[in-house]
């Protein structure tokens, strides 16, 4: 286990500096109007929890690594024991980066935009050769899941769970679609660093962002939290289920504090000879468009495979 490496002398002085209070409350969580991942819409309740008000940073997370020796998941090299039928030439660290392409035809096909680069990692996010400087208070990226419940171990905090997430999120605004309200651009205003054009060849930069952003580039939500939509994906502690429990809709058993799917059912029906669980994300990232990933959204989920690393997937933590 990876967090094997945390000892407990490892263990920062707990605190809930940089944190938000999120008040316990009933709320409608998923969507019906969207991806069917997303349904049913549904009603559950949630008690008091802390979270951080931004994502983890580069600047945190290489605190934790300092403090630690801690090593992430990308910067090993996969064991080929756990990826049947694996080349040998792909048997090297790293991690996926996103590669824009032009003439895309078929947007079922992420393989035309995504490269496995070696030597990509937190502090390498673009591969070899790339670094952090002028990235210290962007989120940090390819992480997996492990490496996220070990950091946040570290802190003497947890990872949220679905529930916790979207409510936190939606900033006290039950059932818009946004985090901000109905209009993803008030008054042409971007609230969320996303894709503006056609994915993936043309990103127009309307909101000045290429990549990801500083954590706090663009504006709160109504609990004070920063970028809970766009930027990077969020790991949650929840296993992936297709749609949510239709056992929810009953109108006497609202869920209290719940947890998702089962181990056991979140594997990727697509590649039963690869038996690697997979976490809900949150949150939508720079890399979702009207044209591709409407998923800048707090109802919004994915799947992720807990041993997969990308240039648009971080964290944040919460403490109850």
């Amino acid at each position: 286990m990876v967090l094997e490496t945390i000892r407990n002398t490892d263990i920062a002085t707990h605190s809930r500096e940089g944190m938000i209070l999120v008040r316990g409350q009933t709320f409608w969580m998923g969507s019906d109007e969207h991806y069917p991942e997303e349904a049913p819409a549904h009603r559950v309740a949630v008690d008091d929890f802390f979270i951080d008000e931004t994502p983890v940073t580069n600047a945190q997370f290489a605190s934790f690594v300092a403090a630690t020796g801690y090593r992430t998941f990308a910067e090993q090299p996969p064991d080929p024991a756990d990826y049947p039928g694996i080349q040998p030439d792909m048997l090297y660290a790293g991690s996926l980066v996103f590669q824009p392409r032009r003439g895309v035809l078929d947007l079922r096909d992420w393989t035309q935009w995504w490269s496995f680069l070696e030597g990509a990692c937190w502090y390498r996010p673009y591969g070899l050769g790339s670094d952090l400087a002028g990235l210290d208070d962007h989120p940090v990226v390819h992480i997996t899941y492990q490496d996220a419940l070990a950091y946040a171990r570290w802190q003497g905090k947890d990872l949220p769970t679905e529930a916790e997430w979207e409510l936190a999120a939606r900033g006290g605004l039950d059932r818009a679609e946004y985090a901000w309200g109905h209009e993803f651009t008030p008054e042409g205003r971007h609230m969320a660093n996303t894709w503006q054009g056609s994915f993936p060849s043309v990103n127009e930069l309307q909101d000045g962002y290429l990549r990801t952003s500083p954590v706090r580039a663009f504006p709160a939500n109504g609990h004070g939290l920063f970028d809970m939509i766009g930027n990077v994906w969020e790991w949650t502690s929840d296993w992936y289920a297709p749609e949510h429990a239709t056992d929810a809709l009953k109108p006497c058993c609202i869920p209290k504090n719940p947890r998702g799917g089962r181990e056991a059912e979140s594997y990727d029906p697509c590649q039963p000879e690869i038996r690697i669980p997979r976490k809900v994300l949150k949150g939508g990232s720079h890399l979702c468009a009207p044209n591709y990933c409407r998923r800048y959204r707090p109802a919004a989920r994915h799947a992720e495979a807990i041993d997969t690393s990308t240039c648009h997937v971080g964290f944040r933590c919460v403490s109850r």
